[in-house]
C-alpha cells in the first residue's frame, strides 16, 4: 500500500489513458506515473501466543479420570475444567492423555 503523500489517503492503482499505471488519490488531485516495477517488502511480526491452559505446568497438578483417547485407545487422562462460554453454559471439560499426551475437550 503506498500513501497520498499530501493528505495521507491510501493511493489507487489505475491505467491512464496512454496505458501506463499510475497511483492516484480519491481525495485530492495528486497522481504519479509509474516509471517501473513498484515493490515494498514488509516483515511481518508475529505476536506471542500464550498458552490458553497454562502451559506444561498446570497439568502437573491436574487430577486424572477414566477417559478414553482417541489417538492412542488410553483409558487414563488428566483433566481439568474451565468456563470458556457465558455464565448459564456448562463448563467445558479439557482432556490430557497419560500415555501419549494427546489433548482434547468435551463441551
Amino acid at each position: 500500500m503506498h500513501f497520498c503523500f499530501i493528505c495521507g489517503n491510501m493511493l489507487m492503482l489505475e491505467t491512464s489513458t496512454g496505458g501506463r499505471l499510475r497511483f492516484y488519490c480519491q481525495t485530492c488531485p495528486y497522481v504519479y506515473h509509474l516509471k517501473a516495477m513498484v515493490r515494498v517488502d514488509v516483515p511481518l511480526e508475529h505476536k506471542a501466543v500464550d498458552e490458553v491452559l497454562g502451559g506444561p505446568e498446570a497439568w502437573k497438578n491436574a487430577d486424572q479420570s477414566d477417559a478414553n483417547c482417541p489417538k492412542c485407545t488410553n483409558r487414563r487422562a488428566y483433566y481439568q475444567q474451565l468456563q470458556i462460554r457465558s455464565a448459564d453454559e456448562p463448563m467445558t471439560t479439557f482432556y490430557k492423555c497419560t500415555e501419549c499426551g494427546h489433548r482434547w475437550r468435551e463441551d
